[in-house]
């Protein structure tokens, strides 16, 4: 395994990108890791096409720049595969996490990508668990399954934690959320 993991968050503002790294970078950080979470910023705006990133390893971190050559890519809304090159600088050892409801092989045509291609209908997961079209907890919940980085028990563990800060008088958000990450750990698939 690699020194470092490198991940690229694709998604539209209001999805919740950014969340989903930092939530993911805090999880990974609560296990003993060290990590990086942090969003590209420019003009967003609801619905503008956004990045975040994570850097996650088991060693001190000591690059601080953007991230290029990324090893997963996780796509929240796949109608930015129309506009976005979305595998750019994504090897091909690397994998390609896609909310949809296509299978992974469709998605590796449209793509003409020759690594992985897992993908999830994490859009009807977020529904079913919580009722919004929110897709980032369930993309996290697949990212933990595709990358093998952490164990998906400590995940959970942190990000109620974190959920329990925010929404402690909702306990339908927090829970939702969480049934939506294991659902997705539990769904994801590829070819």
């Amino acid at each position: 395994m690699k020194d470092i993991i490198e991940v690229r968050w694709h998604g539209r503002g209001g999805q919740g990108a950014k969340t989903a790294a930092l939530l993911f970078a805090e999880a990974a950080l609560s296990t003993g890791k060290y990590v990086q979470g942090f969003p590209e910023y420019g003009p967003e705006r609801m619905g503008a096409p956004v990045q975040s990133f994570n850097r996650l390893s088991d060693k001190p971190i000591t690059l601080h720049c953007g991230i290029t050559s990324p090893d997963f890519v996780v796509v929240l809304d796949p109608t930015l595969i129309n506009t976005v090159n979305v595998v750019s600088g994504l090897p091909e050892t690397g994998a390609v996490i896609i909310n949809t409801e296509k299978s992974a092989a469709e998605m590796c045509q449209k793509l003409n990508f020759k690594g992985r291609i897992f993908v999830i209908d994490a859009s009807k997961i977020a529904m079913e668990c919580f009722g919004k079209l929110i897709p980032n907890t369930p993309m996290m919940g697949a990212l933990v399954k595709v990358t093998h980085f952490l164990e998906i028990d400590a995940v959970l563990e942190d990000t109620r934690k974190k959920l329990n800060k925010k929404f402690a008088h909702k306990p339908e958000v927090i829970d939702g959320n969480i049934k939506s990450i294991k659902r997705a750990y539990e769904e994801v698939k590829d070819e």
